[in-house]
């Protein structure tokens, strides 16, 4: 039976792709105060503002590819459970092949009505003040905004209880509820770190790699193999 390994992902593997970080380090995108365009109080104040923040985003989604990362995660079903837990909006991690993938945060190619959670649809063009469902209701992004339940979260947190390998990439620790899985992950879990920023107080020193999303999954896919897969 195939050894359940649960990843974590962040914004770091998306950025090695040319996807732009959501919040640049002085707490603005493009110009933006976040709260204006990621909460539903900024969306009430000026919606084509946030309609047209999301168009750009995913706009520059569809012009950008999975990188090596995004790929090798997906080439690791054929040896473990891969279940993708990610923090990220785009659809990287499907597109370069991997089968099971939780958005906590959302999907960029996906809308919902206003008054729907549960009634999604596929979006790749602009969405616009006046883009409605069947009944009438305005359209928005499918993304969890500030002040929003995290709708996969209860998922999330029995795929964190399950896990026998646990890999944390790209990803600050700092956004919650997502960071909070960590605290989910059986104590006998092995436990894996790649982020050439954060600190490490999750893994042991050899699993922990302080490189980029690229070159760690590399270095792991090797560690990984040799360790669980000997024949």
């Amino acid at each position: 039976m195939k050894k359940k390994l649960v990843v974590l992902s962040g914004a770091g593997i998306s950025a090695e792709s040319g996807v732009k970080t959501f919040r640049d380090s002085n707490g603005l995108w493009e110009n933006h105060r976040i709260e204006d365009v990621a909460s539903f109080e900024g969306f009430e104040k000026n919606p084509q503002m946030v309609l047209d923040f999301y168009n750009a985003r995913r706009k520059q989604l569809l012009e950008v590819k999975p990188n090596a990362a995004h790929l090798i995660l997906a080439e690791l079903e054929a040896f473990f459970d891969v279940e993708i837990i990610t923090q990220n909006v785009d659809d990287l991690h499907e597109r370069a092949g991997s089968s099971k993938v939780t958005h906590l945060h959302g999907e960029l190619l996906k809308v919902r009505p206003l008054n729907s959670e549960t009634e999604i649809f596929h979006w790749e063009k602009d969405l616009n003040v006046g883009d409605c469902d069947a009944n009438g209701v305005q359209l928005r992004p499918h993304i969890v905004w500030f002040g929003e339940i995290v709708p996969e979260m209860d998922k999330a947190i029995a795929l964190a209880g399950a896990a026998e390998l646990f890999l944390i990439i790209g990803t600050s620790m700092q956004v919650y509820p997502a960071a909070g899985l960590i605290d989910y992950v059986p104590a006998n879990c092995e436990i894996f770190v790649i982020d050439p920023n954060l600190e490490n107080s999750y893994a042991k020193y050899e699993n922990f790699f302080k490189t980029s999303a690229t070159e760690g999954v590399k270095i792991l896919r090797e560690l990984l193999m040799r360790k669980y897969l000997k024949s």
